[in-house]
Formats: structure tokens, C-alpha cells, sequence
């Protein structure tokens, strides 16, 4: 998720909450113009992550691209340097991405998107995965995606059950991510709208799928995986505000440590907490109230005044 799983969130949220399979860093933006070092590739993963063997293999890089960037050049520098899992980032919904022709977009070109695939997959040679939406004004082209995604020798699947244009609006519709099981010998990982164990569950009764992915449910539960691992869906609304009060101090003790071990100051990890508040305080009583507090906090210390009425 773009400005959100940087190597200092991945590092946290391992720490605390180890329950997750794995983890994606945040798009890298293939360049149109120049070419990459090694060290910036490096950076966007994060050098102690990649240090860190287990971490690394449990990380996917994940890339942005599109038919005028320097896709080859990119890719050539990920596979050098040894990573395991590569992803293309077909689904980003973002304006400015898909004016330039990336992310959704892509669903709507297969020429443009077939020759992507090619490129990615003659230069890197470990695990290539796609993460896609269903379409991108409509979902016409849906099984022929699915169909050119096997041809070019991508290796899994996510699909959000959404088009581009829905934005997060409505519901996601997983009719479709059942349909690709169906449909395709690769395997679907689910994704939209995963927001509890009962979610998770009820993602793999109705559609089949091989795995599940959280993105926003992941941002208001980091420790969703912990509670599928120890819980499953056996858990009731007591016991969830219970564990989300215990678990909450365990996120931000971890995150303030990695920020605070990359040098940022008191304002910048402020900033960067408040970014990760849209979510984190439902299902609290109190959560409104606590959120209002919380982004209206004008130092470091207002804040973890606010964190301390909670724990």
C-alpha cells in the first residue's frame, strides 16, 4: 500500500504481530525516463529487510509500471539482487496513475499489458504474481485477462473484487474471484472487504479461493492474522474490544521504535501516526471521540497522552 508498508511499518508489524504469511512493500514506480541503481531498489525494500532472510522470503516487491517505462531495466536490477517474489500492481485505482496509462488501466490495453508480462517475466526468474481489480470501466475483458495472465506465465493471482472505476464504493464483489477459480489453473487470492476472521472464512466458503489478501482490513487490524491463527471466528464483540486495546499498544510501542530508529523526529512519527488512524479506532466505544483527539494532537506527547486514555 503506497505510503504505507515502507520498510519501518514491515519491520513493526512483524515484531508485533508475526502471524502474517507475507507481507508486499509499497509500489516502486518504474521510470520512464533514466534508469535505477541498485541502491534505490535496495532502499525502497529496505536494507535490514532484506538482511532479515526470513523477512525477505516472506516480502513480496512489489512494482508499478507501464508500456513506456523502463520495465526491463527494473526488473533486471530486482532479479540481480536476488528477491523472491515479484508482483505487478495491476489494480491502483489512483487518477494520476492510470492518466499515465499504469496500474488499473492496464486491464483495459491487453496488447500494451501482454507485452509487460513478457518483459517481466524473461528477466525475472522467481515467484511473478499479479494484483489486479476486475476490470476497468467494466468487466468485459475479465476472462480474457485471466486466460493472458496463465499464457505469459504469472504464477498467482489477486483479484479486488472491484472495477477501477468503483473506486472502494459498494461492495466488493466476490462472484468474480469464485468465477476465476473456476476458470483459471492459477491460483486466486481473494480480495475487498476483508475486515474479520468471519470475513477470511467466509471469503474461502464462497469463492474457493487459495489465499486471502487484507489491505484496508489490515490497516484497522493489524493483528487480523493473530486472531485467525489463534481464534479463527470463534470470538465474540467483548473479547475483540479486549484484545484491540491490548494490541494497540503493542502496534504503536513497535512502530514508535523502528521510526524512532531511523532517526525521525517526534513531529514526523506524529504525522505518520495519524495517517494509519483512519481505521485503527473503530469498534472502540469510544473510537470517534478517540480519532477526533488523536488527529487534532498537536505534539508527540499530546498524542501518546491520548494513546495512554486508551490502555
Amino acid at each position: 500500500m503506497e505510503g504505507v508498508t515502507e520498510e519501518s511499518y514491515r519491520l513493526a508489524v512483524s515484531k508485533a504481530f508475526p502471524e502474517w504469511d507475507l507481507y508486499a512493500t509499497d509500489f516502486l514506480r518504474v521510470p520512464s525516463e533514466g534508469n535505477y541503481k541498485t541502491s534505490k531498489v535496495l532502499g525502497h525494500f529496505g536494507e535490514l529487510a532484506y538482511k532479515n532472510e526470513k523477512l525477505r522470503k516472506k516480502t513480496t516487491f512489489q512494482i508499478l509500471t507501464s508500456s513506456r517505462a523502463n520495465t526491463q531495466q527494473t526488473v533486471e536490477l530486482i532479479d540481480a539482487i536476488g528477491f523472491d517474489h515479484l508482483d505487478l500492481n495491476i489494480g491502483c485505482p489512483s487518477k494520476k496513475v492510470n492518466a499515465h496509462k499504469g496500474g488499473a488501466y492496464l486491464l483495459s490495453d491487453i496488447p500494451a499489458l501482454r507485452e509487460i508480462l513478457k518483459t517481466i517475466r524473461s528477466n525475472f526468474k522467481n515467484c511473478f504474481t499479479v494484483k489486479i481489480r476486475i476490470g476497468y470501466k467494466d468487466t468485459n475483458n475479465f476472462e480474457d485477462l485471466l486466460k493472458l495472465f496463465e499464457d505469459e506465465g504469472v504464477e498467482a493471482i489477486t483479484i479486488h473484487g472491484r472495477t477501477r472505476d468503483q473506486l472502494y464504493r459498494g461492495l466488493a464483489d466476490w462472484s468474480y474471484i469464485k468465477k476465476a477459480v473456476e476458470v483459471s489453473n492459477l491460483p486466486i487470492i481473494g480480495n475487498g472487504d476483508i475486515w474479520t476472521t468471519a470475513d477470511i472464512n467466509r471469503m474461502f466458503a464462497e469463492t474457493g479461493c487459495h489465499s486471502v489478501m487484507a489491505a484496508r482490513g489490515a490497516l484497522k487490524t493489524p493483528w487480523l492474522a493473530t486472531l485467525y491463527r489463534e481464534y479463527g471466528d470463534e470470538i465474540n464483540e467483548s473479547f475483540l474490544l479486549q484484545e484491540r486495546k491490548k494490541f494497540l499498544e503493542i502496534y504503536f510501542y513497535e512502530l514508535d521504535r523502528e521510526y524512532k530508529r531511523e532517526g525521525r523526529s517526534e513531529d514526523h512519527i506524529l504525522k505518520r501516526f495519524k495517517a494509519l488512524s483512519r481505521y485503527i479506532f473503530d469498534d472502540l466505544e469510544e473510537g470517534d471521540d478517540l480519532k477526533n483527539n488523536f488527529l487534532r494532537s498537536r505534539s508527540y506527547n499530546e498524542f501518546s497522552d491520548v494513546l495512554s486514555s486508551i490502555f
